[in-house]
Parts: structure tokens; sequence; C-alpha cells
């Protein structure tokens, strides 16, 4: 992909190029005043000078009377060179080509000029017959100018694009989830006004977010207020209410109060860009732990040490499970491996799994899957699992393994392992 600040580059080149090239054309149609005054010098000589056939003494009258208006040594040479009149201190044969009419040299630090005749002869004079009439120095100062002006309008171009650029890291940035992202204004052009709005667009877009993960984080708060009246109410009808109408209160109590609690740790990871604490944990260690919580779940693997929050970590590897325990069939496997510089999970059980058309949109917040059909579970589930393990350097997918089932795969960046000193004796 070409690059803005170079196709204006370009387009300016080009069309200093075409200008300098129609100068040139025109030139060589018209032709230059001095051009055409070496022309008129030209003919002026030519019906002055007897032709090529008078005596030697007739041609040298000739060119005397021509010196004594120019006050100048001259001198005719034949086509074959040689001398054949002279006044004055005799010129030697010029070895200039011929540019128009006349052609012009030094000789001596003297301006020597030659006119070509028809018939073949030279006639030189220690003159100038005429200003510089060849288009070399002409064509010169034009190519100079082109280079010269193409040098100076590239700071200019790069100038405006470099701004620009940097426009675009900033809604690349803003696009990431970074909403302090701010660009520069610099001048007073359309690049600025440009670059303005942005800050002001990103300014409401962020002022939004925040209102929003506040208003979410404060109305989750607060339901747990009418969630605990509701726990103590079920708590005092224990002696009036039937078992299965108190179990089923529990569980709904239950299944409200963790939804609550995954709504608000879904605000708090949206609040952060990164994980805040940050320590050395033993994946496969952590695995086990949350493994034996559950029955039926096979484990094996490797140690691998990971940095991150303990908390999260345990949170996804949690919601994997449950996930597993919810919508799967028994037995569920864990497997921890290490896949070059990233550590793999992979949680999968006897069950189809989703669909493969579901892959992505279990990731997505209150996504229920088609296949869920008992409608247990909050939907926020493997939404959280992913934003987990992309605050520690990963992601989390849903792939097909080899038998057809579905299965979970979530990827964390390895720690890395600090060098060693050993301290000789």
């Amino acid at each position: 992909m070409l690059r803005l600040y170079l196709r204006f580059y370009l387009a300016l080149l080009a069309s200093l190029v075409l200008f300098g090239l129609a100068t040139a054309a025109m030139w060589r149609l018209t032709g230059s005043s001095m051009e055409q005054a070496g022309v008129t010098v030209g003919r002026l000589v030519q019906s002055v000078m007897p032709p090529a056939q008078a005596p030697p003494a007739v041609q040298q009258e000739a060119l005397r009377r021509l010196a004594a208006g120019l006050d100048s040594d001259l001198t005719l040479f034949g086509p074959d060179g040689s001398v054949i009149a002279a006044i004055g201190k005799p010129l030697p044969l010029p070895g200039m080509k011929r540019y128009g009419a006349i052609a012009m040299e030094h000789w001596h630090g003297n301006a020597i000029s030659a006119i070509h005749l028809r018939d073949g002869r030279l006639f030189v004079a220690r003159v100038p017959l005429e200003v510089e009439s060849s288009r070399l120095p002409f064509h010169l100062m034009l190519v100079l100018l082109v280079a010269a002006i193409g040098v100076a309008a590239y700071p200019i171009a790069r100038q405006l694009t470099r701004r620009l650029e940097r426009l675009q890291r900033g809604v690349e940035s803003l696009g990431a989830g970074d909403l302090s992202s701010r660009v520069a204004v610099e001048g007073r052009d359309e690049v600025a006004r440009l670059a303005r709005s942005f800050n002001n667009a990103a300014s409401k877009i962020e002022q939004l977010v925040r209102a929003h993960q506040a208003l979410l984080a404060n109305a989750s708060h607060e339901l747990r207020t009418p969630l605990a009246r509701i726990r103590l109410a079920v708590e005092l009808l224990k002696g009036s209410a039937d078992a299965k109408s108190k179990t089923g209160l529990e569980q709904d109590i239950a299944e409200l109060d963790c939804l609550v609690d995954e709504i608000l740790l879904a605000s708090r990871l949206d609040a952060l860009n990164e994980v805040q604490a940050i320590e050395e944990i033993d994946l496969l260690a952590l695995a086990a732990e949350e493994c034996s919580r559950y029955d039926e779940v096979h484990l094996e693997g490797s140690p691998i040490s990971v940095r991150g929050d303990a908390r999260l970590l345990r949170r996804l590897l949690r919601n994997l499970l449950e996930n597993a325990k919810r919508h799967g069939v028994p037995p569920t496997q864990v497997r921890v491996t290490r896949a070059e510089s990233t550590a793999v999970v992979t949680v999968w059980d006897n069950g189809p799994g989703p669909l493969q058309s579901e892959f992505e949109q279990v990731f997505k917040p209150f996504y229920r899957s088609s296949s869920n059909r008992t409608g247990v579970g909050t939907g926020l589930g493997l939404a959280l699992v992913r934003q987990i393990a992309q605050r520690h350097g990963g992601d989390a997918r849903c792939v097909t393994a080899d038998d057809g089932r579905g299965r979970f795969i979530v990827t964390l960046a390895i720690a890395k392992e600090e060098p060693v000193t050993i301290v000789g004796a």
C-alpha cells in the first residue's frame, strides 16, 4: 500500500516533470529572440560575402569592409579548414559543435563567434555576435529548479501525513480499549480540526462508558441488599415452607447471587486495561485445586508457571469446569500443556459440545447456546473466561477435536524465567 505522503509527493513531482517538458517543448517549437537574431546576422554575413568561387583578393576585401564596421579580428575559413582571408590577428579554427546559426567559445580568455555559411565556409570573429544561444543552460536551470522544488516539497508533504498517522494511532488505541487516548492538536488547518473533533468524540465516549460501568457496578452492588433480605426470609420460613419450595427458592437466590457476582467482575475487567495483582502461579497446581471441587474430573499435564492474578485465573478454571458440569456429559477432562511461549489449558467432556456455528457466539455476554435446554446459567461464564485470558496475554476459543466433539482451549502467557546468577566460592 502506497503511503499517503508518497502519493502527495509523487503527484507534485509528476506535475513538475510535466511542467518542465512543456516548457522545453515550447522553447523548441517557438525558439528565442536571440536565436532569431543569430539567424539574421548569419544571413547578413552571407549576403555581404562574395561567393566561395570568388578570388581570394575579392574575399579579403569583403572581409576588410566587415572588419571596419566591427573593429575586430576576422578570419574566413574554407570548407576544408584552410584560411581564405584574415583581418587582424589570425584566429584558430573553432572546434565547437554547431548550435543554431552562430556558435561561441572562448580562446585565450576572449570570446570568439563562428558563423557557418551555406557554401561550407566558416566566418570567425573575435567579438560576441550574440548572447549565448545554446539551450543547454536553460535546460540545466530548469532541471535544477524542478529538483529544488521537489526537495523542498518533501518535508511539507511528510509533515502533513505525519499528523494523520498520529491520528490513526490514536483511533486504533481508542478502538483497542484505551479510553484515555488523545492526539495532539497541531496547527489550524483541517487536520488540526479533525484531531480536535477526535478528542471531543473520545472524551464523550469515555464519559458514556465510565457512566455505564459505574451504573452497572452500583446496580449490581445494590442488588446484594434485597438478596440478603430474601435469604433471611427463607431462613425464617424453614419451619412453615415445604422443602421443595424452599429448595427452589434457594436455587433462584444462588443463581441471582452468581449473576450479580459475575456482572461485578465483568464490570471490573472492563474498567482495567491490565491485571494489577501480579504474582507467579503454578498453573497445574491451581487447576488441581479447582478440579478437586468437582466429581468425575480428570487432570493431566506438567507444571507451568504463569504470571497474573491468582483469583482471576482460579475463576477462569472454575467457570470452565462449571460450564462442563452444567452442559456436558461426565467425565470432564482437563489438560495443562505448554506450546512455545504460552501455557495451554484444554477442557472437554463426553458431550457433543456447542455447535460449530456457535463457537464464537458462546463467548459473548448473556448468550445461551441452543444446546442449553435446561436454561441453567447466567450466560456470562465463558465471556469472563475470554476476558480473563486476554488480560493475561492470551485468548480463549472453542475448537473441534479429532473425535468431532467440541473442546475449549485457553492460552496464557508463560512467566519469563529470570536468569540465575551462580556465585563461585
